[in-house]
Formats: C-alpha cells, sequence, structure tokens
C-alpha cells in the first residue's frame, strides 16, 4: 500500500528540494506545492520506469553525491584555470571507458555524472552497452581518466544499484 502512494520515496523530497533551489524561496507555499510535485511526478510517471530502483547501500550513494560535488568545484576550477591560461596547450581526446554496470539506471547515473563534471562529456553509449565514449577537454593520459572514472563513479554505482 505504502510503494503505491509513495512509489519512489527518496525521489520525492529530492524533487521537493529541487523546486525550493528552482523558485529560490522556502515560503510554506513553495514548500507544498514542491512536496506535491516531488509526491505527484513519480506517482503519474510509474510505468515509464523500466525497473523499481532499489538503492542497496544508501550510505555509499551519500558518498558518491559527496564526491561528484566534490570533483564538480575542483574541475570546475581546472578547467577554468586551463581555459584563461593557455588552452593551446589542451589536449582534447575521446576515450572509449569500458562498463562493468549492467542497469540501465547505472549506466544513466554514470553518463549524467560525467557529463556534470567540467572537462569531460559522454558522447556516446555502444550499442551493446559495453563501452561509454567520453570526451575529455585536457587528457594527459586515457588510462587514467579511465581509472579514474571507473573508481571514482562507476564502482560506487555499481555497489548501489547492482550489488
Amino acid at each position: 500500500m505504502f510503494r503505491r502512494l509513495l512509489p519512489h520515496p527518496l525521489l520525492t523530497p529530492a524533487l521537493a528540494a529541487v523546486w525550493l533551489l528552482l523558485v529560490n524561496s522556502a515560503a510554506p507555499g513553495h514548500i507544498v506545492l514542491g512536496l506535491f510535485l516531488g509526491w505527484a511526478i513519480p506517482l503519474f510517471t510509474l510505468r515509464f520506469w523500466p525497473e523499481p530502483v532499489r538503492i542497496r547501500r544508501p550510505l555509499t550513494l551519500l558518498r558518491f553525491v559527496m564526491v561528484v560535488l566534490y570533483d564538480i568545484v575542483v574541475a570546475n576550477l581546472a578547467v577554468a584555470r586551463r581555459i584563461l591560461g593557455r588552452p593551446e596547450r589542451l589536449r582534447p581526446a575521446f576515450v572509449e571507458v569500458p562498463l562493468a554496470l549492467t542497469s540501465d539506471l547505472a549506466i544513466s547515473l554514470l553518463a549524467n555524472t560525467i557529463c556534470l563534471t567540467p572537462g569531460t562529456v559522454s558522447a556516446r553509449l555502444a550499442p551493446d552497452r559495453a563501452s561509454l565514449l567520453v570526451h575529455g577537454l585536457d587528457v594527459a593520459d586515457a588510462q587514467a581518466l579511465i581509472h579514474s572514472i571507473k573508481q571514482r563513479y562507476e564502482a560506487p554505482l555499481k555497489e548501489v544499484f547492482e550489488c
């Protein structure tokens, strides 16, 4: 019964928080509207979700979010320094990252996390879902980029969604 009324309990407060950030207000009316939207959107889109979302390790997910937020700040500073410094020294490259993830949700989160981090963009998922093509703005060592993505992003996502 609870699952029918609140199909994605973690998504509801996240959507409410995003709403409050978008309207830049914590007025009671906006809080109520945010909670309503956070409840209604998952409820009415339930049939479009291909698989049930099961978070197996919530603390690992929290640690993953903290790592991503830290990486976004650090990457912003690094990209700004490289662009404002000597952009002719940039070494852009496409790198094929082999995937150990099998869940559509986990692969999607990985691709979006890479896009959120300044200096990298997910360009293409292989048709067999075995690899992800990533473009890096300044790639000195392709293997180091692959290792970083796999250790910092893919491993925690695998632990949280596919254990």
